[in-house]
Parts: structure tokens; sequence; C-alpha cells
């Protein structure tokens, strides 16, 4: 009954003056009010806006450039900041190697993605679209090291297997803004599986698989 009274004098107050302003205090003040109505107030305490991940894993590509013909594969690193419940950042890194030789492939990228979050047969199921920018490096030792700036685009989906930990499969497809002509038109297709550390920390319920 209180926190109607609250609620009620706080949006009568809104509509005196400075509508634009009190209309964005209400819509903060709402906001912060509504996990309390669901439960108890050391949960909502405990509950913050945030949700960290970070992995490892392995991926496995196809190099796509004329001087290699086979796959190429290696280690997989990343992080995931969601600032929203659907909403966030992933930054991620790629070193695939040559099997045949020491040429590789080396990716640094960031960028934003979406997530959504569904519980099936009790195991938590998340999964997300991103689009991310960077910079690769082509290094032929001995010979040459190039760096191009890249942009991607991908998707796959998390599996919460327990409260702290998800397991992750990937498909990702890069752009090396390269040289066609010289040989170097580079557009590999990335697969990846990976294992994520999740900062669990007192995230919202709905969240929580």
């Amino acid at each position: 009954m209180y926190l109607n009274n609250v609620v009620s004098n706080f949006i009568e107050w809104n509509f005196v003056e400075h509508r634009d302003i009190k209309r964005l205090v209400l819509l903060l003040f709402c906001s912060a009010l509504l996990p309390a109505c669901a439960r108890s107030q050391a949960d909502y305490t405990a509950s913050r806006s945030g949700d960290l991940q970070v992995g490892a894993g392995y991926s496995s590509a196809n190099a796509n450039y004329e001087y290699v013909h086979n796959r190429i594969a290696g280690l997989y690193v990343y992080a995931d900041f969601d600032f929203k419940e659907h909403f966030g950042i992933e930054a991620s890194f790629h070193e695939l190697n040559d099997p045949n030789s020491a040429v590789y492939q080396r990716t640094y990228e960031i960028g934003g993605r979406y997530v959504r979050h569904y519980t099936i047969a009790g195991l938590g199921f998340h999964p997300y679209v991103k689009l991310q920018a960077g910079r690769g490096v082509l290094n032929f030792p001995r010979y040459a090291n190039l760096g191009y700036n890249i942009g991607s685009a991908g998707g796959g989906v998390d599996f919460s297997v327990h409260p702290r930990i998800n397991v992750r499969a990937e498909f990702e497809y890069q752009d090396w803004f390269s040289t066609p002509g010289a040989g170097l038109n580079i557009t590999p297709s990335i697969i990846s599986i990976g294992v994520a550390y999740h900062f669990d920390g007192g995230r919202p319920e709905k969240l929580r698989h």
C-alpha cells in the first residue's frame, strides 16, 4: 500500500511542470521499483544491471585465400557484457594456424550483440546474433605480416550447463578489407565451440538459468 501511494504521488507530481524531465525521472524511478515488487528487498539489493561471461575455445575456418587451401584452426577467446536483458557487447580474439606451414590468421574484434533467454527442460538456452569490427593480421613468416581492417557477422547459442558455466557453439563470417587482385580476398567462415565462466554475482532472476 505504501509503495502504491508513493508511485501515485510521484505520477501526479510528474505532470505539474517540467514535463519532459520528470517523465525521464519517472521512467528511471519505476524501473528501479519494478524488481522490488517481484521479490524481496534483499534479492533486489543483490541484483545488478549487467551480466558478464569470459570464455575460451577452439575455432576452425576455411582460410579462403589463394596460398592456403586447407582449413585452419586454433584458439578462440571471448568476453560478453550484457548491459540490458537483450543487448550487450562482445570482444573476441582468434588465432588460426595452418597445420601445414607457419602461416596464421589473427583477429581482434569488438561489437554489439542481441541475445534472447529461454529455458527448455531445465536448461538455459541463449541464442544470439552479433556484428563486430576490428583488425586482422595475416602472417607469412620470413615473407610478410599483413594487417587489414575487418567486419564480421555471426550468431550462435550459449547453453547454461551450470549457473556459472556456459557452453557455446557459434558461426561467424568475416570480411577482411583486403586486395582481391593480389590473391588475398580474405573472407573466412569460422565455426567455434567454447566454454565460459559466468560471473553471476546476483543477476536478475529472469536471467538465471
